[in-house]
């Protein structure tokens, strides 16, 4: 099955619509899968003096709190409708995270067919609840979790309803951007070893080469943030990919998928007419005469590789030459 690539455009958009619908566009034009949004309301995901996360202050303006700054990047339902026609058109895929139970209950209401749980969420056990009972597909991301608290989150998820098999967990860091001392890639193997379930990796390094290497390590989803300028303010732009570094992470992501192959060793279709130009045959040293003994004074090893295999030279050796050859002629019996 092909991995899923996911376009998070999240709050990119910085309450734009226009900007939003133009992500939404780039995002097709790059080949992803889906193109992600973020639904919240400020009022229910953050108290009036929350503070910001450092990366946030700067990106923003500092004197605003964290709700103040989310208020502005939220998405009405009428942009919502807007945007979900956008991505139909584009023959591209609607996502969007919501943190929220509220926010939960709308996407459902606009007939959503899997659910994102952000990293924020994981210890978070109403919503796990809320979420796990609607039994749909889940992605779970686990920045800042300890393999515990995916293990407790999990656990909730089934009782309420949604079974493992169902669960993509992806590794993630949440600084914007991710040190790559910090990015601990294999612990998507580990996570994916330790519960039994597929693995993703959610990427907020600079760059496209570490989710690259997700997917040869066995990442089945890639979220990578988006945006149209990474010089615009806002708290995520920073960390994310412009549109034509998007494609070139897709168009690497699709290579790297084909050349995984099957894990069964042997000649491929392409390499097959190769092997009598590089592989070696016995052949004569120099001219040998009929009745003459092969011997390793005689016999010598060299392309082309239509003869006898030099795999075969203890048997060849010692037996005696039915007929003239030439040097470089190819030995037979």
């Amino acid at each position: 099955m092909s991995v899923l690539i996911i376009a998070e455009a999240g709050v990119n958009h910085n309450g734009d619509l226009e900007r939003a619908k133009r992500l939404i566009e780039a995002a097709a034009d790059a080949g992803a899968d889906l193109v992600k949004f973020q639904t919240f309301s400020a009022e229910r995901v953050a108290t009036k003096n929350a503070l910001k996360a450092e990366y946030q202050m700067r990106t923003t303006d500092e004197a605003e709190t964290q709700f103040e700054m989310l208020r502005q990047l939220e998405l009405s339902a009428q942009m919502h409708e807007i945007l979900i026609a956008c991505c139909q058109s584009r023959n591209i895929g609607f996502f969007s995270t919501g943190f929220d139970i509220d926010s939960l209950g709308y996407l459902a209401s606009l007939g959503a067919e899997r659910f994102k749980i952000p990293s924020g969420e994981v210890t978070n056990m109403p919503y796990l609840r809320h979420i796990g009972a609607f039994g749909k597909p889940l992605i779970l991301s686990t920045g800042m979790a300890t393999l515990g608290e995916i293990e407790a989150a999990l656990d909730v998820l089934e009782k309420a309803g949604t079974p493992r098999r169902k669960i993509t967990i992806l590794h993630c860091n949440t600084e914007y951007p991710t040190p790559m001392q910090d990015v601990n890639l294999r612990a998507m193997c580990s996570i994916r070893d330790a519960f039994a379930v597929a693995v993703g990796y959610s990427d907020h390094t600079l760059g496209i080469e570490v989710p690259i290497a997700a997917v040869a390590l066995g990442a089945t989803v890639i979220e990578k943030h988006m945006t149209l300028d990474r010089n615009l303010r806002g708290p995520d732009h920073k960390a994310s990919l412009e549109p034509n570094e998007f494609a070139a992470m897709v168009r690497a992501i699709r290579n790297v998928e084909q050349a995984m192959g099957d894990g069964i060793k042997r000649p491929s279709r392409s390499e097959a007419k190769n092997r009598t130009i590089a592989r070696k045959s016995l052949v004569a040293a120099r001219s040998i005469s009929a009745g003459e003994l092969f011997t390793s004074d005689n016999v010598t090893v060299k392309r082309p590789g239509t003869g006898i295999s030099p795999m075969c030279w203890d048997e060849v050796m010692g037996v005696v030459a039915a007929r003239n050859f030439a040097a470089d002629e190819l030995i037979s019996l």
